[in-house]
């Protein structure tokens, strides 16, 4: 269970957000929404431990993250709004060394199949992908991270075609039914439904 208590970010001069709190048990999920500027990526970075809030904490499983370190990291997967893909590679080797750095390594019968799974053509290099095919590139990952209980995505369905969206959202509602536990942020309205915390309210 993550434990969202009393959080605050102030950046630079500028509060963020103060007083956000929320619990969020297995096989839920939390959306975050707002206007650009209010905060949803910094909330999403403090959440998996990238970033310290001006105040407050965040708990898993009744510790403090900032304890566990590691021991939480192992727990997550976080995908961030960019694809975070290099050119140079193709979608197969990125999607195989992601994986590995995240002590998540798979066989590449393993990535070539979560590729399929998002219709990413495995051999080409990322460099000559459109903007929605690195964007599912670096998605494919959550068909491998089944057993991560709890996912933060990032504008998880921004760049995408209707077809895509619906595979993302496929994955998100799979991974609530089997009890994982989602945060992402979205400015497009989503199919799979959960608490919302407007940032901006």
């Amino acid at each position: 269970m993550l434990e969202v208590i009393n959080l605050g970010c102030v950046r630079g001069d500028r509060r963020l957000f103060s007083n956000i709190s929320f619990t969020l048990a297995p096989g839920t999920l939390v959306q975050l929404t707002g206007p650009n500027g209010s905060g949803k990526t910094s909330l999403l970075r403090i959440l998996c431990g990238l970033l310290a809030p001006t105040a407050g904490e965040v708990h898993w499983k009744g510790e403090p993250i900032r304890a566990l370190r590691e021991d939480y990291s192992k727990q997550l997967v976080y995908l961030g709004h960019a694809p975070a893909v290099k050119d140079e590679l193709t979608a197969e080797e990125n999607l195989s060394i992601a994986c590995r750095l995240a002590g998540n390594a798979r066989s590449n019968t393993d990535v070539s199949a979560a590729l399929r799974a998002l219709d990413v053509p495995a051999s080409k290099w990322v460099r000559t992908l459109s903007q929605g095919q690195r964007r599912r590139a670096a998605l494919a990952r959550l068909v491998l991270s089944r057993d991560a209980p709890l996912w933060l995505l990032d504008e998880p369905l921004a760049a995408l075609d209707a077809q895509a969206v619906g595979l993302v959202e496929g994955l998100i509602a799979e991974h609530i039914g089997r009890g994982g536990s989602v945060v992402y942020t979205t400015h497009q309205e989503a199919r799979v439904q959960g608490r919302v915390i407007d940032l901006d309210a």
